[in-house]
């Protein structure tokens, strides 16, 4: 059972933003500023609207948060209401995988991150290798 009333439940879920969420992509931004990691664009026009975009390199960057986008091991599914929960979460794995999948037909390098690894090593070096894949072509 939750412990809030349906009213504050929805109020609760309404505050999270998809843009702008300080655990997540403000951190990518603080790991990419303090590796001088440069040449990114934020509200770029592409489709999916990644959260970096790296327009040279071609490199799309998503931060996605373990809940909405259904981490395997980390997305904790509500209790109540669960049929919603797991169809929502569902269908946003589902996007991701196509707006994935559309952005490499484009020529696009995807690189997705875990809202909880963003200031991990192998992020850092997964982003590198991404922009070096670039740079190859």
């Amino acid at each position: 059972m939750d412990s809030f009333s349906k009213k504050t439940r929805s109020w609760i879920m309404a505050q999270v933003k998809s843009h702008g969420n300080r655990s997540t992509e403000a951190k990518l931004l603080e790991v990419l500023r303090e590796n001088s990691i440069t040449g990114w664009r934020r509200n770029y026009a592409l489709i999916g609207r990644p959260d970096f975009v790296f327009p040279k390199a071609r490199v799309a960057v998503f931060v996605d948060g373990c809940f909405w986008h259904g981490h395997p091991l980390k997305c904790r599914m509500p209790q109540t209401n669960r049929a919603y929960w797991e169809g929502k979460i569902a269908r946003n794995v589902t996007r991701d995988q196509q707006v994935t999948d559309s952005l490499k037909k484009q020529g696009w390098k995807v690189v997705r991150i875990w809202e909880d690894s963003v200031a991990n090593s192998s992020t850092l070096a997964r982003l590198r290798k991404a922009l070096a894949w670039s740079a190859k072509k």
